[in-house]
């Protein structure tokens, strides 16, 4: 119970806060919207960078990765079809 009163008065202060903010604002709300406007599309664009750099950062490791995988895979390949030609060998004698 005690932590819901905390909760409630720390949201109704917040609320508060925003209202006392809006009425006070040093400019026009139509200045402010914009302003709030502008902010969001300049946060929208700086996550579509951090994304799309991300999501490179990602798929040339995955091609790394997938890369060196394959190497690998054809190397051990290799191995095996050389044991295979030796017991065969040693089969064959």
């Amino acid at each position: 119970m005690k932590a819901q009163k905390v909760i409630l008065v720390t949201l109704a202060s917040a609320a508060v806060g925003a209202a006392l903010g809006i009425l006070f604002a040093p400019h026009k709300g139509s200045n402010t919207r914009k302003k709030i406007s502008q902010k969001g599309n300049d946060y929208l664009e700086e996550f579509e960078e951090k994304f799309n750099e991300f999501v490179d950062n990602a798929t040339s490791k995955f091609e790394s990765m997938k890369g060196e995988a394959t190497k690998t895979a054809k190397n051990k390949i290799i191995e095996v079809e050389e044991v295979v030609d030796e017991v065969l060998e040693k089969a064959i004698k």
